[in-house]
């Protein structure tokens, strides 16, 4: 199955090298790009693509704007698709704003070009490109400049998890992978899979990467702890 990528970018070079580097690829179709996020959304509404490559820093409309209104989109827009923003430093103040908006994770703009074809193709199976060693960073983030864990609905939704499911999230939310958290509870790595679709199905979560966020939103986990 082939999947359907547009590229947001103000940097002509960037979006053509992006380009050319995806649509070498069988299983990948670059149908559209675009210089801001305004005509970044414009073009996913005509294209319906699976995975949108976002800039986060652009003029007219920055990605995290475009982000927005790809996957919270107005009544009678159905088409949502995956969001990957590309940014030049490995944490930005507008990258953990993305992941709130439901984005499925970040790339670096100077990452190897077989990560960069590895990461639509992950995004595109559906799962969050928010590696360990990045969750910690957004981690460390949060405990600066974030307000206290909210003690409301968000915290309650955590009653409906089994004991198991609330350890799996909370190992999420640490930053350990699915191999370190089948180690850590002595299951198989399929078994922790499962356990996080569940998770995830339960909380209303997209994925991963909301999954931490709500861990430490809810109170599940407090930045700092180890």
């Amino acid at each position: 199955m082939t999947t359907r990528v547009i590229i947001v970018d103000d940097q002509a070079m960037v979006r053509a090298g992006f380009a050319a580097l995806l649509a070498a690829q069988s299983d990948i179709d670059v149908v559209g790009d675009a210089p801001d996020g305004a005509q970044g959304v414009a073009l996913s509404r005509r294209t319906h693509p699976d995975v949108v490559l976002m800039d986060v820093r652009m003029p007219e409309m920055d990605g995290l704007e475009a982000a927005r209104q790809l996957l919270d989109p107005p009544p009678g827009v159905v088409h949502r698709p995956k969001v990957l923003m590309l940014t030049t430093f490995d944490v930005d103040d507008y990258v953990y704003e993305a992941l709130r908006a439901g984005a499925s994770g970040f790339l670096l703009k100077d990452a190897p070009p077989a990560d960069l074809i590895s990461a639509v193709r992950v995004v595109a199976a559906g799962e969050a490109l928010l590696a360990p060693s990045v969750t910690r960073r957004l981690i460390a983030d949060f405990a600066r400049q974030r307000p206290a864990p909210r003690k409301d609905r968000t915290a309650l939704r955590l009653n409906g998890l089994t004991p198991r499911e609330t350890e799996v999230l909370e190992l999420i939310a640490r930053g350990l992978s699915n191999q370190e958290i089948a180690e850590s509870l002595v299951l198989a790595e399929q078994t922790v899979k499962t356990h996080i679709g569940r998770v995830l199905a339960k909380l209303e979560l997209r994925d991963r990467a909301q999954a931490v966020i709500f861990a430490y939103e809810s109170g599940l986990v407090s930045p700092g702890a180890n």
